[in-house]
């Protein structure tokens, strides 16, 4: 049985925008049993497939920060009782996503669908460079240990 699902959103091939994918590969070593690991590229619609229903979904995305601290990461609860506005994750100061569509639009679908986890955590991780290319640049790199501890202690806790 699913009991989690880290959902590592981003393309690999745009140097920082691949910590999704990163964090994934770096997870993929771990025993998380009843934990599934899933890349996705954030189109909304897959978004909301891999999380519906899900006792816990956690998705990682890079995001565009004004002034920037590449390597920085933030973790956002996303309330998802009936409360929950745009404004909870649009108007966190680091939501501004690598991506045309993101979280927030793939969470007002799955909400209007019924096809929302029971909790969604969100960590944005902080860029500094989206550019093509490979290979994710040393800040964020050196977050990547960080970012997978707090994960699997974030999935530790839901246990």
């Amino acid at each position: 049985m699913t009991t989690a699902v880290v959902i590592g959103v981003g393309n690999e091939y745009r140097r920082d925008d691949g910590i999704g994918p990163a964090l994934v590969a770096a997870l993929e070593d771990r025993w998380l049993p009843g934990v599934k690991l899933l890349v996705s590229d954030g189109e909304p619609a897959r978004l909301i497939d891999d999380w519906a229903g899900v006792p816990l979904a956690i998705v990682v995305d890079a995001v565009l920060c004004e002034p920037s601290a590449p390597g920085e990461f933030y973790r956002t609860e996303v309330p998802l009782d009936g409360r929950h506005h745009d404004h909870d994750l649009e108007d966190h100061p680091h939501s501004a996503g690598s991506h045309s569509l993101g979280i927030p639009d793939a969470l007002r679908l799955a909400q209007a669908l019924d096809r929302v986890p029971h909790r969604l955590v969100v960590y944005a991780v902080e860029a500094a460079d989206i550019t093509f290319g490979t290979g994710l640049t040393a800040p964020v790199a050196a977050a990547l240990p960080r970012l997978v501890d707090a994960v699997v202690a974030e999935l530790s806790v839901s246990r």
